[in-house]
């Protein structure tokens, strides 16, 4: 018998909640099922957000960095302008309706610019200033920060000088906190993230310079389970486990005479795909050839 010759098998959102109801022993039948399954699986990306197992959502991110700029958003918010040309690297624009302030980290074309978190709303199609240039220009919205607050943390970093990266190392709030001059211009060696609801990379020394990039790798939100029709960013290996967790989720509300045996099920589970998930490298054992001399 010839086998299939497709490798295209991927369950929507509609399929896993099906397959959990029955390892539940429910039928799936009204609307409301639906719903409360939709929202039991959002709950279990958080819960492996919180478990660092997410890795495949990974992204790079490239931020030019803006000479006296020391606090970047974890991610890019940008803001449509009507112009940007007489607008300057690294000032603070103030929004003449709102009163709203951030600072310009680069300008990727004449009517875009990179912010800084914003302090506040920006009005729709408000007239912003340049504190420096005193330029003045419309902004079509307030921008996003969609992209931002998907941030789960950042792993690791490096600063990008003329061609050559340079690691950056991580330091905790209190570490920064004590440093004593934070306005100290150079080459950022340091990074600090604040992990707000909008979360912000804090570098240390703070730019001397609008040309370096930092780089780093950063951990993203799942993508929200909103719709029955719906596919999840979720790669082949993780579908068992998955499966299981949505059915642990589940028996909590419809079958807790089950919850026990599921939750050990699904612990399983996310103990074999949390194996599997992880950076390989290569190993490399050296002998001491000074101890060997020592035994001859």
């Amino acid at each position: 018998m010839a086998v299939s010759g497709s490798k295209d098998f991927e369950p929507n959102v509609a399929d896993y909640v099906e397959e959990a109801f029955e390892r539940c022993g429910l039928e799936f039948r009204t609307g409301y099922d639906a719903v409360t399954a939709r929202r039991s699986m959002n709950f279990l990306f958080a819960d492996w957000a919180n478990r660092g197992l997410n890795r495949w959502t990974i992204n790079q991110v490239s931020q030019t960095v803006a000479s006296g700029i020391s606090s970047y958003p974890v991610g890019t918010i940008t803001a449509t302008v009507g112009s940007s040309a007489s607008l300057t690297i690294g000032e603070t624009i103030t929004g003449g309706t709102s009163a709203v302030t951030a600072s310009i980290i680069t300008k990727p074309s004449a009517t875009t610019l990179t912010l800084t978190v914003p302090s506040g709303t920006f009005t729709s199609g408000e007239t912003i200033t340049g504190g420096t240039s005193l330029a003045s220009t419309t902004i079509s919205a307030s921008p996003s920060l969609t992209d931002v607050q998907a941030t789960i943390d950042i792993l690791s970093a490096v600063v990008r000088r003329s061609g050559s990266d340079i690691s950056v190392s991580r330091i905790s709030r209190d570490e920064y906190l004590n440093i004593p001059t934070k306005s100290s211009t150079g080459r950022p060696t340091q990074f600090y993230v604040d992990r707000k609801i909008t979360p912000l990379v804090k570098v240390w020394p703070t730019p001397e310079n609008s040309t370096d990039v930092l780089i780093y790798d950063r951990l993203v939100r799942i993508d929200d389970a909103d719709a029955s029709g719906n596919t999840l960013e979720v790669p082949f290996r993780f579908y068992p486990c998955l499966a299981a967790g949505l059915a642990y989720y589940i028996s909590m509300k419809r079958a807790p005479d089950r919850m026990q045996q599921l939750k050990a099920v699904y612990e399983e589970e996310f103990l074999r795909a949390a194996e599997e998930d992880r950076d390989r490298a290569s190993f490399n054992i050296v002998p001491s050839y000074g101890y060997m001399s020592s035994l001859s």
